[in-house]
């Protein structure tokens, strides 16, 4: 048998898995998002409903990202080098 039988198929190389094990900008931003959604859930619920506010602005954030594209949150990310996978 030979070494190449012993391999599985669409295994990745070690450094390929490196590269990709590190979040991308827009990765971040998503789980940003959510944890801030069910953190302030979760203190509107225990605390206060004024903690809904918080889920209001990350709503506002997305809806202004997703018509002009510009995020507050993704320039302090990339100013700490996060990379993001978009090109443009």
């Amino acid at each position: 048998m030979s070494d190449s039988s012993h391999e599985v198929h669409g295994a990745t190389s070690p450094d390929a898995r490196a590269t990709s094990s590190k979040w991308q900008l827009e990765r971040v931003l998503f789980a940003l998002a959510g944890t801030l959604n069910l953190t302030g859930l979760l203190l509107a619920v225990i605390v206060s409903e004024w903690f809904l506010v918080i889920i209001a602005m990350v709503g506002v954030n997305q809806l202004l990202f997703s018509s002009t594209g510009f995020c507050p949150a993704s320039l302090i990310l990339r100013c700490l080098g996060v990379k993001g996978s978009c090109k443009w």
